[in-house]
């Protein structure tokens, strides 16, 4: 067999290995090396229609190559984040709220989150007060009937942010980042409830 003929079969054999690969970056890493040896057996036989298609596919591949693996930094370091939220602010609405007024009852269908600024806030059914620098009202996004579990009034006059369902799931589409941060901040507030229900048990009636 000779030289170009073997490298035809290993050109065919990585296009079929890549096809076999369930995440993208071994895919397109397959199908850029399947490109280049089909681009020198095209070269060695003289098909330079192979030649064209290929020198085509090679930049095409490489370029996702980089995006996927810019995608997966970006993931490893949103990963690593803490829960800050001054990046997500540019996308949310500024609220002023005066004390007594109800922000959401339990029961009701949930259409938006919000990080308060300013003011005193309390969940009413556990009687949790809710101070400056909080994000609330993110479990309705999850829940099954997207109800509100709890009830949020404002003790004193303040102001908070607001963002709609609808934008948090473009953005949790859009960025990993934020799609960690929202998966941490679910974690978080899971793992609060749980604590607070434990220490209810301990405690002594």
């Amino acid at each position: 067999m000779s030289w170009t003929l073997a490298l035809g079969w290993l050109a065919a054999a990585l296009t079929l290995f890549s096809f076999f690969q369930k995440t993208m970056i071994p895919l397109r890493a397959a199908a850029m090396a399947a490109n280049v040896c089909f681009g020198v057996y095209g070269i060695s036989v003289g098909a330079w229609h192979v030649v064209a298609l290929h020198g085509v596919l090679l930049p095409f591949n490489a370029l996702r190559l980089i995006e996927m693996k810019r995608l997966t930094e970006k993931v490893r370091v949103a990963s690593q984040g803490d829960l800050g939220m001054d990046w997500l602010k540019p996308f949310m609405t500024k609220r002023k709220v005066s004390k007594g007024e109800v922000l959401f009852r339990k029961g009701e269908i949930a259409t938006a989150m919000f990080f308060t600024l300013s003011g005193t806030y309390r969940l009413a059914e556990i009687d949790m007060p809710v101070p400056p620098g909080q994000v609330i009202g993110e479990i309705g996004l999850i829940a099954p009937d997207n109800k509100r579990t709890l009830t949020l009034e404002c003790l004193a006059d303040g102001e908070l942010l607001t963002v709609s369902y609808s934008q948090v799931k473009q953005l949790y589409y859009q960025n990993p980042q934020f799609g960690f941060f929202f998966l941490q901040l679910i974690s978080q507030r899971l793992f609060q409830d749980i604590r607070r229900l434990e220490e209810k048990i301990a405690t002594p009636v």
